[in-house]
């Protein structure tokens, strides 16, 4: 994995295993915003990462799962990838490649202060993109 965060570019990262729990994982948000896009590229986890639930064979049954991301969920967002995370060293985060005003972007928000703040702070980027006039650099 540090291998492959090298390649990326991706020079604040280090993994120290492969779980995602560990506080010794770090990273910066401009380093998760290159891993989205290198992701992105990938159909399968572009698949998996935006599915609303899933279940899964195990132990001789199925087991449920929904996706963590409410904005998923819902089914009102162009969300073409999403992962969340919580460990008590990072809080709680989010990170998006997501389609809004007629523009691919990226979203990265870390540490959220409360439990739906993540969810909240994403649908106020989005409100700001759609009814801002947003001008094009000169050039």
């Amino acid at each position: 994995m540090n291998r492959e965060a090298e390649r990326l570019g991706l020079h604040d990262t280090r993994f120290s295993d492969p779980t995602g729990l560990s506080p010794d994982n770090v990273s910066s948000a401009q380093d998760l915003a290159k891993l989205v896009k290198a992701a992105h590229g990938h159909p399968l986890i572009r698949e998996y990462s935006t599915r609303r639930s899933a279940f899964v064979k195990a132990r001789g049954g199925k087991v449920g799962f929904n996706n963590t991301n409410s904005l998923v969920r819902s089914g009102t967002w162009d969300i073409e990838l999403s992962k969340t995370g919580y460990i008590s060293a990072a809080g709680r985060c989010l990170v998006m490649h997501m389609r809004v005003a007629s523009r691919d972007l990226v979203v990265v928000l870390l540490d959220s202060y409360g439990k739906y703040s993540r969810i909240g702070d994403a649908q106020r980027i989005r409100k700001w993109l759609e009814t801002s006039t947003v001008r094009e650099p000169r050039g």
